[in-house]
């Protein structure tokens, strides 16, 4: 297998955070002596994990409540997350008006990754967690995934690894640090700390976890179902961007060489950040969407039922409860609601060569659970299963579905957060498209770049989770195309 040949780590060459991420995203086998590889590492954590998931009546729940009142669905500790119900009104938007239950969880969750340089080489401390969401149990997570309720130990469980690393930060470089969004169809204004520390003192690593290069986490994006969706919103926080990504130019590879120069901001994008903020504000300020609670067991077009609560119509999603045993997990054994969606969701980006620099198309959308209202999400963002007869088709869906393979850049199935929902998959997907740029912008539609967004994510609430994962997906690209889980094993 030909490798990309790394230039030896000195002061000058790696003088910058973004010059050493360049090179860790290069770097294709770790510069740690692992104790196995990992196949054997990822097969052996499986093994430990022990899981379970068995499907239950939301009343056979032990520890959660519904409300005799509302109908919502509430942990009797007071803490983790409520099922309640949404009425949303939205004048503008192509449904005027819907109910629909939603899940309400205000404590901030940590998502947190441990960085360390090896051998002139940044490595990520990355943790084989299970969750009982996940259609295979385990998949590749962040050194710290909790929600408050989590690391307070209202489960009465054993302490989250790793957590102190990022309650006292003083100590330690913070290379990203912002709060992000959840799915706004699913949450109510949920968020969770997307944050990265590097350290430079040894650090004892437990048997479930391991340190990558961004290389070796990147070439893992595109093998189904393995980097969770927690990992991909903390990597999209990382701003690799800049001048480290020059040693990635003229290859002679069009889009490569595209990709790059949209990470590197040189030349500058069709518009400046300065206009894209403005557009956000600008719908933001003019978004006519409103909500209210109303209870649970009185939802339009819902029907809840002692085993769930679901659509009359069988689309969207339902309501379920599962009971869970896991030996690897600060807890053996819980129970809990979640989400199932009904269908496999399609999350695609447009991209375009513009002046030689790739651009991405974002949409500016609303969902009833953004904090702020409106985020950018992908080109096309919808379920086929939920879009109801005769109804119209989001923009774009056929420049999608119907691209050739040779224009379709980047194509996986992975699933969203586990722990809340079950077996919610999506097909994500990088397509380049054809025609006029100019023509494909309208009102609510912009090319943006690479360099653009990382600067938009050093803040708050502008990008969707879904959009944060193509962040990730295209930061894969960088690097020459290699053989992923089949060169693992997987």
């Amino acid at each position: 297998m030909n490798r990309i040949a790394l230039p030896h780590p000195s002061p000058t060459a790696l003088r910058t955070l973004q010059d050493r991420l360049a090179r860790s995203a290069l770097a294709e086998e770790s510069r740690v002596r692992q104790p196995a590889p990992f196949v054997t590492w990822f097969a052996d954590a499986r093994e430990r994990s022990g899981l379970r998931v068995d499907r239950v009546d939301l009343d056979g729940l032990e520890n959660w409540e519904r409300d005799p009142r509302t109908g919502a669905l509430r942990h009797s500790s007071g803490g983790f997350f409520a099922i309640d119900g949404l009425d949303v009104r939205f004048p503008s938007g192509p449904v005027p008006h819907w109910q629909q239950p939603i899940i309400h969880q205000p404590e901030v969750g940590v998502l947190g990754l441990l960085a360390k340089e090896f051998d002139g080489v940044l490595h990520f401390l990355m943790q084989a967690k299970v969750e009982p969401g996940n259609r295979n149990h385990l998949q590749l997570s962040p050194t710290v995934q909790a929600t408050r309720s989590n690391y307070l130990r209202l489960h009465k469980g054993r302490a989250v690894p790793y957590l102190g690393y990022f309650q006292e930060r003083t100590r330690h470089r913070v290379v990203a640090d912002v709060l992000q969004s959840e799915q706004g169809a699913w949450f109510y204004r949920k968020r969770n700390r997307n944050i990265v520390i590097e350290v430079t003192e040894d650090i004892a690593v437990e048997e479930d976890f391991r340190w990558m290069t961004l290389g070796e986490i990147h070439r893992l994006l595109a093998v189904e179902d393995i980097v969770n969706m927690d990992t991909r919103t903390t990597l999209s926080c990382l701003p690799l961007a800049g001048g480290g990504l020059d040693v990635l130019l003229d290859t002679g590879d069009g889009f490569r060489d595209a990709l790059a120069r949209s990470c590197a901001g040189e030349p500058g994008g069709v518009h400046d950040v300065d206009e894209l903020q403005s557009w956000i504000t600008e719908h933001r300020a003019q978004n006519d969407l409103t909500t209210r609670p109303v209870p649970l067991v009185e939802l339009r077009d819902w029907h809840s039922s002692p085993e769930r609560v679901s659509h009359t119509s069988g689309r969207f999603f339902s309501v379920i409860g599962v009971n869970v045993s896991a030996g690897t997990r600060e807890v053996r054994g819980w129970s809990q609601p979640m989400l199932e969606p009904h269908g496999t969701g399609v999350i695609a980006v447009l991209v375009k060569q513009i002046d030689g620099v790739l651009h991405i198309l974002l949409r500016a959308s609303v969902e009833p659970g953004y904090v702020d209202g409106v985020e950018l999400s992908p080109t096309v963002q919808f379920t086929p299963e939920s879009v109801p007869p005769g109804a119209a088709l989001p923009r774009f869906v056929d420049d999608v579905l119907s691209a050739p393979p040779e224009r379709t850049r980047f194509a996986c199935l992975l699933s969203e957060e586990g722990g809340r929902f079950h077996h919610a998959l999506n097909r994500y997907l990088v397509v380049e498209a054809e025609g006029d740029a100019e023509s494909m912008e309208d009102r609510d539609f912009r090319w943006v770049t690479l360099d653009q967004l990382s600067t938009l994510l050093r803040h708050s609430h502008y990008l969707n989770v879904q959009a944060r994962t193509l962040v990730a997906c295209l930061h894969s690209l960088l690097a020459p195309r290699r053989p992923g889980g089949e060169a693992l094993g997987l």
